[in-house]
């Protein structure tokens, strides 16, 4: 039974209203056309759906029976109407992100604050991951966008920006001071007891083929999975911590950590937004990776 949707959506304004005039109104029709409309979904279905009355109409038992069915539908179908309005309005709507600790504390998280004061109905889910495992999340469709950091490398379809640079250094505290005013051979550092990131890390792995390049191979005394970490184990004393600058930067200004100098440092690296070619980006992503994009030109 192939029944035009637009005879229900009649039956539902007859019934709520109890009148054909006041359906009419409510949907800027003629009430012939609403008493033609409601004739053709009876003689479809073989039943009467209505019977008149002084006021009126009422419906009839078959009637009300398809009134408790048309009625949840139809009204479901509105509030997704809403819902959809609301999100292209940005008062709901939902952001996935992914992102490291090091490109939430140093890049995502101020520009979330300011989304948030802006759109507070926003929900933003943050998923806290290396950058591998963030590019598998893109990749799978399961994130809007991503914040990551070099080096990395992607499969066709995804675009990534540049936003904003980072430099890798060696810091350590008050036991190594006897190196504080040394410039050193990165070679030195074979012999020193090494803090690190664990090796599934864009930061191990670009430090490490920067060091490879020296032939230098460090065998770390401690791998940890984040940097805060890392700058706990250096103001203890248990080692030299290789960190992106910007964690060690208050201990360092507090005169706790101090950063080791070589005859060349180590090259700048950038955080970048990655974003795929082939996952739609809802209307709220779109509007904070709009606003990325702003307030970083």
């Amino acid at each position: 039974m192939n029944i035009n949707m637009e005879y229900y959506k009649i039956f539902y304004y007859v019934a709520k209203e109890g009148s054909f005039t006041k359906a009419g109104e409510e949907l800027c029709v003629s009430q012939p056309a609403v008493s033609q409309s409601i004739k053709l979904l009876e003689e479809n279905l073989g039943t009467k759906l209505f019977i008149r009355v002084p006021k009126g109409v009422k419906l009839t038992p078959e009637g009300e029976a398809l009134y408790s069915y048309v009625k949840r539908g139809y009204e479901y179908i509105k509030l997704g109407e809403e819902q959809f309005h609301k999100m292209l309005d940005l008062e709901h709507g939902e952001i996935r992100i992914g992102a490291s600790d090091m490109t939430l504390q140093f890049y995502l998280l101020p520009y979330l604050e300011r989304f948030h004061e802006k759109y507070p109905g926003i929900k933003v889910i943050v998923t806290n991951a290396p950058t591998p495992s963030t590019l598998a999340l893109l990749y799978d469709g399961k994130i809007d966008f991503g914040v990551v950091s070099e080096p990395f490398q992607v499969k066709t379809g995804i675009k990534y920006k540049r936003v904003r640079k980072i430099r890798d250094i060696f810091v350590a505290g008050s036991k190594f001071s006897y190196l504080k005013d040394k410039t050193m051979e990165y070679k030195e550092l074979e012999n020193l007891p090494i803090i690190s990131l664990e090796q599934n890390t864009s930061t191990r792995k670009y430090v490490n083929e920067f060091l490879e390049l020296n032939q230098v191979f460090l065998n770390p005394e401690f791998e940890l999975a984040t940097s805060d970490m890392i700058v706990k184990f250096a103001l203890r004393n248990l080692g030299i911590g290789c960190v992106v600058k910007d964690f060690a930067d208050e201990a360092m200004k507090k005169g706790e950590l101090f950063e080791l100098k070589f005859a060349e440092k180590i090259p700048e690296r950038s955080i970048c937004i990655v974003t795929s070619r082939q996952n739609p980006i809802s209307k709220a992503a779109g509007s904070l990776l709009e606003m990325l994009n702003t307030l970083q030109n």
